[in-house]
C-alpha cells in the first residue's frame, strides 16, 4: 500500500508539473532554455549476473618438519623464506651415534651368515652317515659269515660254536647300524633346526641393519615438499627429538594457492537447481585482495565440505588458483567473484541513473518531446557499474545519466548521448 500510494503521488506531482509547464510554455519558452543532459538509449543485451563472496586464503598441504631420531644439531642448511624443493637437505644432526650402530649391526650380520653356512654344511650328519655306511657294510658281512656256516655247520663241516659266534655277530651289527641310524635322524633334525634358527637370526641382524641404516639417514633431514620455508625454531647445538611439541620448522606450498569460500544454503541450491556444476571448472572465479586489485590468474571451484554449518547456514566451498609468483601467501582474506546466472535481452542502466525516494526507486526518461518524464522502477541484479531493471523501462527509453539535479518532470531538456560503454559490463 505504501509503495503504491508513493508511486501514485510521483505519477500525480509528474502530471501537474507537465500540465504547469505546458500552461505557461508559451509565456516562458523564451526565458527559459532547455537544460543540457546526458542520456543513454537502453537496449536489450545478454549480461552475466556475477556475486562476490568473501574469501580466505590458505594452503592446503602445509607440511611442519620434525625429526624422526633423536640427536644434537649440528647445521642447518637454508633460508628462511626461500623457496625449497622436495628432497633438499635442511637439517644436519650428530650422525656419529649413528654411524657406529650401522658398524655394529653389520658386524653382527656378518657373524651370523658365518654361523649359517657352517650349519649348511652338515658336516656333523656327513660324519653320521659315514658310521652309518660302515655299519651296514659290517651287518652285510656278518649276515654273509652267518650264511655261510649254516649249511657247513649241518654237514659237520664246521663247528657249531663258529656257527653262534657268526650269528651273534649278525644281531650285534644290525643293533648298531638301528643306534646309528637314529644318530643320523637325530643329526639330521638337529642341523635342520640349527639351520632354520641361524637363518631367522641372520634375518633379524638383516632388520637390525637396516634400522640402523634408516635411523643414519634420518639424522639428515630432507624437505618432504616444495615450498616456502619459515625460520627455524631451533638453534645450532639443540637436542631435537622426535616427540618434541615444537617442530623444527615449516614449509608451505604456494603454488597453487587455496582460497575458502562459505555460500548460503540458499545460494548453494540455487546453483544446483540450475544446473550449474560447482566443479572441475564450470565456474571460473576472480578474486581481489586487500589492495583492491584483481588476482591476474582465474581460479576454479575443486571441492566443498560434506556438510552446512549449522551455526551460520553456510557451506564451504574450496578454491584452487594457480599463484606462479607466489605473491598470494596463505591467510590473506579477499572477495572472490563468480558468475551466478546470464540474463537474457536484460535492460541495463547506469546505477547513477537511478534515484532513490524513499522506499521506491526512479529514473528519468527523455520522451519524444525532450520533456522529462520520473518512471518508478525496479531493480534486479547489479552488473558491474549499472543495476538490472526488471519493472519500468521498455527498450529505446532514453534514460538521463547526469543533469537529473537540474531537472523536474515536465521540463524541456536538451538531451546528449553518454560516451560509449563499449558493451554490457561483464564484471570482469
Amino acid at each position: 500500500m505504501d509503495r503504491a500510494l508513493t508511486v501514485a503521488v510521483v505519477l500525480l506531482s509528474g502530471l501537474l508539473w507537465t500540465g504547469c509547464a505546458a500552461s505557461g510554455q508559451r509565456r516562458s519558452s523564451a526565458e527559459t532554455p532547455a537544460s543540457p543532459v546526458t542520456v543513454v538509449e537502453v537496449q536489450p543485451a545478454d549480461v552475466p549476473i556475477f556475486a562476490d563472496f568473501a574469501a580466505q586464503t590458505y594452503a592446503r598441504n602445509m607440511v611442519e618438519v620434525r625429526a624422526r631420531v633423536e640427536g644434537y644439531l649440528d647445521q642447518w642448511l637454508f633460508q628462511p623464506g626461500a623457496e625449497v624443493q622436495a628432497g633438499q637437505v635442511l637439517y644436519l644432526l650428530d650422525q656419529r651415534p649413528y654411524q657406529a650402530a650401522v658398524q655394529q649391526a653389520q658386524g653382527n650380520l656378518r657373524q651370523s651368515q658365518a654361523d649359517l653356512e657352517f650349519a649348511r654344511r652338515q658336516v656333523s650328519l656327513l660324519q653320521a652317515q659315514a658310521n652309518l655306511a660302515f655299519a651296514q657294510a659290517n651287518l652285510v658281512k656278518a649276515r654273509q659269515d652267518y650264511d655261510r656256516l649254516t649249511p657247513l655247520v649241518a654237514a659237520d663241516a664246521a663247528s657249531r660254536q663258529d656257527l653262534d659266534s657268526a650269528s651273534a655277530a649278525w644281531k650285534a651289527n644290525e643293533a648298531n647300524v638301528k643306534a646309528l641310524q637314529a644318530g643320523v635322524d637325530q643329526t639330521s633334525l638337529s642341523t635342520s633346526t640349527q639351520i632354520e634358527a641361524m637363518g631367522g637370526k641372520t634375518e633379524s641382524l638383516r632388520a637390525a641393519l637396516r634400522t640402523a641404516e634408516l635411523n643414519l639417514e634420518y639424522a639428515t633431514i630432507r624437505a618432504p615438499v616444495s615450498g616456502r620455508i619459515g625460520d627455524s625454531l631451533v638453534p645450532v647445538g639443540g637436542l631435537v627429538t622426535p616427540n618434541s611439541p615444537q617442530p623444527l620448522t615449516t614449509i608451505v606450498p604456494l603454488d597453487p594457492i587455496w582460497v575458502r569460500i562459505k555460500v548460503t544454503e540458499a545460494e548453494y541450491l540455487s546453483w544446483s537447481k540450475r544446473g550449474q556444476r560447482l566443479f572441475g571448472g564450470a565456474l571460473p572465479l576472480r578474486l581481489t585482495l586487500a589492495d583492491d586489485c584483481d588476482f591476474p590468474w582465474p581460479g576454479h571451484i575443486e571441492n566443498s565440505l560434506n556438510q552446512v554449518d549449522p551455526k551460520t547456514g553456510t557451506l564451504e566451498l574450496q578454491a584452487r588458483f594457480p599463484n606462479p609468483q607466489r605473491t598470494v601467501l596463505p591467510g590473506q582474506f579477499g572477495r572472490v567473484r563468480v558468475q551466478v546466472d546470464e540474463r537474457k535481452d536484460a535492460l541495463v542502466v547506469p546505477q547513477r541513473a537511478v534515484q532513490q525516494l524513499q522506499s521506491m526507486q526512479m529514473v528519468y526518461t527523455v520522451g519524444p518531446d525532450n520533456r522529462v518524464a520520473a518512471r518508478p522502477v525496479t531493480t534486479g541484479a547489479r552488473v558491474g557499474d549499472g543495476w538490472v531493471i526488471e519493472q519500468g523501462l521498455r527498450p529505446g527509453d532514453r534514460v538521463i545519466v547526469e543533469g537529473q539535479l537540474r531537472v523536474r518532470p515536465g521540463a524541456l531538456v536538451k538531451p546528449l548521448p553518454a560516451a560509449p560503454s563499449g558493451g554490457p559490463p561483464t564484471g570482469y
